[in-house]
């Protein structure tokens, strides 16, 4: 009796001759072969990193065990007995400078506390380096774990700098005036010296500025909004104070609310073109010649992931125009899952399972494999909301609570565990045109790191060769809905990559 599989084995051929594809039965495997060309180098990674708003600020003063399994899990490059990872390796922390809506209290305008934010600056102009204090732990627990690399961000200037004294904007106007350039300067400058000196933490960069485009007037959160003329004077006031007090700290642009703005003129008069406005010379707003701004530009990845098609497109003409400029590093600085995403997920209410982290590793996969980004970093690491927006998801509590990892979680861990600073991406591709396989790799040194995302139903067989390079495949690394980064064992040239599943492969080519 004929078999199925063996049905297809022999019609196969003809449909191919003909241009047609027969689909795979449920449960099928499909055969494919992956290249790596270690001669074809894009970009350096920089760093992996999540934020700490908002959650942390309460979360960090939970029970020791509690914070410290967080904490295990964002930062640990420990492993358990068999090889698994303990938690996901992140190379840079980003801490919420906060402007003050916090000491404000219900005169914030910001109804919800949670996403308030303390200041290190009091009324009269002295400072308490002990605010914070919770956010200032896993800024600790984050260095302790080997995280050498981090970021303080403001979503907005300090409340006692802005136009109408709150810490979010009235009708979309920017929201200090160019007189209190070198008062935030020097605060920015000040929060650098005083958070090293009580914490050990340097901030390797300062991102003073967060989605411009945004109008930021409706109190959901802290927020400013800026066009590229008002950026560039607040970079300008910023990098002379550094320069004048030697901080080395550099200073991120950009921060947009969707790519767009940093290669299209976009719906914002004076908003977009980030790029060519920041970064070539005599533009009016050229700033890319300042000491202390780092040769890099920073979008967030929001409204702008599906369909497939569509988000590639754009991120092939990001590329481009990055490339305009000599030296520039592009930086993917912020996402979750937001909106409906063209019906393919929505990013209301929580998923811990494996579709949310199976879309998330198509959009890092896509960031990092197309637009070239040197960084990828997730939007707030530690959650209390019914949204697709966390890594690991809390009870809303501000002393203690439930703590749940997500597979969110483990599938950035697919990358940020295994792809270090310095890694140089270097060209895959798989055979298949089919989309539902997504591969990249990466070398440091001998070093050869391989992320497969397979978001379809079936089994894939792959047969992974490094073409002129010998290539050894010493370990995996599997995230599926029943595995969370589960080490085994790796050989080539064949490699199961699981249904539904993000993989990752360990080894060495020579």
């Amino acid at each position: 009796m004929m078999t199925f599989n063996s049905t297809i084995k022999k019609i196969l051929p003809f449909a191919a001759a003909l241009g047609l594809q027969i689909p795979l039965a449920i449960g099928q495997v499909k055969e494919v072969t992956i290249k790596i060309d270690l001669s074809k180098t894009y970009q350096t990674i920089d760093n992996f990193a999540a934020s700490d708003a908002w959650s942390c600020q309460f979360v960090g003063n939970w029970p020791d065990a509690k914070r410290n399994q967080i904490a295990d899990w964002l930062f640990s490059r420990e492993t358990y007995a068999d090889g698994s990872p303990k938690g996901i390796g992140l190379s840079m922390w980003r801490f919420n400078i906060g402007a003050g809506s916090t000491q404000q209290g219900d005169a914030s305008g910001i109804k919800d506390e949670w996403r308030r934010a303390e200041s290190f600056l009091n009324e009269d102009g002295s400072y308490n380096w002990q605010n914070q204090a919770a956010q200032v732990w896993f800024l600790k627990a984050a260095k302790q774990r080997g995280v050498n690399q981090f970021l303080g961000f403001n979503n907005s200037p300090p409340v006692q700098f802005t136009v109408n004294g709150k810490s979010y904007a009235n009708g979309g106007k920017v929201n200090i005036a160019p007189g209190k350039y070198d008062a935030y300067a020097k605060f920015l400058a000040d929060v650098v010296k005083g958070v090293e000196k009580t914490s050990g933490v340097k901030f390797n960069y300062i991102s003073p500025i967060n989605e411009p485009q945004w109008d930021w007037s409706d109190g959901g959160q802290e927020g400013a909004p800026y066009n590229n003329t008002e950026i560039a004077g607040v970079a300008r006031a910023i990098d002379k104070e550094f320069t004048a007090n030697k901080i080395n700290s550099k200073i991120l642009i950009g921060e947009a609310g969707s790519i767009n703005y940093l290669f299209t003129k976009g719906d914002k008069p004076g908003k977009g073109s980030q790029i060519s406005d920041f970064f070539k010379p005599g533009s009016a707003n050229y700033i890319g010649d300042l000491p202390s701004v780092a040769k890099t530009i920073a979008t967030h990845s929001y409204f702008s992931t599906s369909p497939m098609a569509s988000s590639v497109k754009a991120r092939t003409a990001l590329a481009d125009t990055v490339a305009t400029v000599k030296g520039l590093n592009l930086w993917q600085s912020e996402y979750c899952i937001l909106g409906d995403n063209a019906g393919e997920i929505n990013g209301s209410r929580r998923d811990l399972g494996i579709d949310a982290a199976l879309y998330l590793a198509s959009v890092i996969h896509t960031d990092l494999a197309v637009a070239n980004a040197s960084a990828w970093q997730w939007w707030t690491a530690i959650s209390a909301y019914d949204y697709k927006d966390g890594l690991v998801y809390v009870d809303r509590d501000k002393t203690d609570g439930n703590f749940y990892s997500s597979k969110m979680l483990w599938a950035m861990g697919n990358y940020s565990r295994f792809i270090k600073p310095g890694a140089i991406r270097v060209n895959a591709e798989a055979s298949s045109t089919d989309k539902s396989l997504l591969v990249s790799a990466y070398k440091n040194a001998k070093n050869v790191v391989l992320v497969v995302v397979n978001t379809s139903a079936n089994d894939v067989s792959a047969d992974i060769n490094g073409g002129n390079n010998k290539l050894k495949l010493v370990s995996s690394y599997l995230t599926s809905q029943n595995a969370e980064l589960k080490a085994g064992k790796a050989s080539v040239p064949k490699q199961i990559i699981p249904a539904r599943s993000v993989i990752t492969f360990t080894g060495t080519i020579n």
